[in-house]
């Protein structure tokens, strides 16, 4: 930073401040967590200085020798932490390595089905404000009205139905597990490709928290800077008979050279996320998302499934007679950072939905436990019952920086 302030303060200024708000509020986004120094170090290396378009020792420049190394430490660690056959580390984040399966496996055209964004779903599953709803044939299977949970009979009449190639699975803002297996069973019967995005529990597939996608499906896809505590990322995993259609859509089908300095943050998180503490972390993140789960119940809170089996938890507004966005702003007046979310069959527009998404990667990260996460279930609480008192707020995001100074954000140091 000293370098950065002499040569550019006002940039400097504004990473100072955002370094603050970091350490001093609840960051409670579930797609969001902290990177360690070694990821934060890596991902700000000389490697951002080298270009490196095509792959380990198949580069279109040279001076890869070492670049090579970087890479190919990546893909081993990758294909090691998630037992796949093969691991394209190079997407510049989820939506590009989504992107680039669909450009891999369909080409320009082709019959997909995805979850519903309004069920849990991500934009890339087929919305059609995305490029997977502009350009290819998207049916989207969704949720029983009554639980919240998947419909997994509907999802395969369905596919029966509409005999799709592709089918995704994964979602954004589901709380519970996906059955990998089930999919499974009905892309095998419609003749589909299965591709299992896991970008909001990498980690839990890892640390057993969750099922693993493999071997039920023919891809993954995730982003690297969720649960797994690495760069702003993307990664393919497939079988080594998919590789060179996965490859060759990612470059040259889609991107240029490879962000060498993101690879190598890459590697060093997934050391990392191969370490005992890091599965322990990953429990920990599932015990305090039911820990706040309950908690918020426990004040009256409505919840999408009436709780959670993974990272998250997702609050029906309208049943406490708000909206996620209004609480969203009054909660981050107070420090307690999450966000408006759409819930299934939700009334409200996508700009101002009836749910508020909450999670508790980041938190974990910090050293929090079952007790803070009660403790910050009554905050949101007092919030809600404060929406329009100024004082009231800033006297709770008071509480919030005490809650945060005994809990030392990592790679954050004011």
């Amino acid at each position: 930073m000293n370098y950065l302030e002499a040569a550019d303060p006002q940039v400097a200024d504004l990473i100072q401040k955002e370094t603050q708000r970091q350490a001093l509020v609840l960051r409670m986004i579930p797609s969001e967590n902290y990177a360690s120094d070694a990821v934060l170090a890596a991902c700000g290396s000389i490697l951002a200085n080298k270009y490196s378009e095509g792959y380990p020792k198949a580069r279109y420049y040279q001076g890869q020798e070492f670049i090579d190394g970087v890479e190919s430490l990546a893909q081993e660690r990758a294909r090691d932490l998630f037992g796949a056959e093969h691991a394209n580390v190079q997407p510049y984040s989820g939506s590009p390595a989504n992107m680039a399966v669909y450009l891999g496996l369909l080409g320009k055209t082709g019959r997909v089905m995805g979850m519903d964004l309004a069920a849990g779903g991500h934009l890339t599953h087929g919305a059609k404000a995305s490029f997977s709803g502009t350009y290819y044939d998207v049916r989207h299977y969704g949720l029983q009205r009554d639980s919240g949970m998947i419909d997994y009979d509907a999802a395969r009449q369905l596919a029966l139905e509409f005999r799709p190639q592709m089918i995704f699975t994964g979602a954004s803002s589901f709380p519970r597990i996906i059955d990998f297996a089930a999919f499974g069973e009905i892309a095998r019967e419609v003749g589909a490709y299965l591709i299992a995005d896991i970008s909001h529990i990498s980690g839990l597939c890892i640390s057993g928290d969750h099922p693993h996608p493999f071997p039920h499906v023919d891809v993954i896809t995730f982003t690297t800077h969720k649960l797994l505590r690495g760069p702003r990322g993307g990664m393919i995993l497939c079988s080594q008979e998919l590789a060179p259609k996965i490859d060759k859509a990612v470059f040259p089908g889609l991107q240029g050279g490879p962000h060498d300095q993101t690879t190598a943050a890459i590697a060093v998180a997934l050391k990392e996320a191969a370490s005992p503490e890091y599965s322990q972390y990953c429990h920990q993140v599932v015990k305090n998302a039911a820990a706040l789960a309950q908690g918020l119940l426990d004040r009256d809170f409505t919840l999408v499934t009436g709780g959670t089996d993974n990272h998250l938890a997702l609050i029906d507004c309208g049943a406490n007679g708000l909206t996620g966005k209004v609480l969203a702003e009054a909660c981050e007046a107070a420090g307690i950072v999450a966000n408006a979310n759409k819930i299934p069959f939700d009334p409200r527009p996508a700009n101002d939905p009836s749910g508020f998404r909450l999670g508790t990667p980041a938190l974990t990260s910090r050293g929090m436990k079952e007790a803070e996460m009660d403790l910050i279930a009554g905050l949101v609480a007092q919030v809600a019952a404060n929406m329009n008192d100024a004082s009231a707020l800033a006297n709770i995001k008071e509480m919030v920086a005490d809650l945060c100074a005994g809990f030392p954000a990592p790679g954050i140091h004011l």
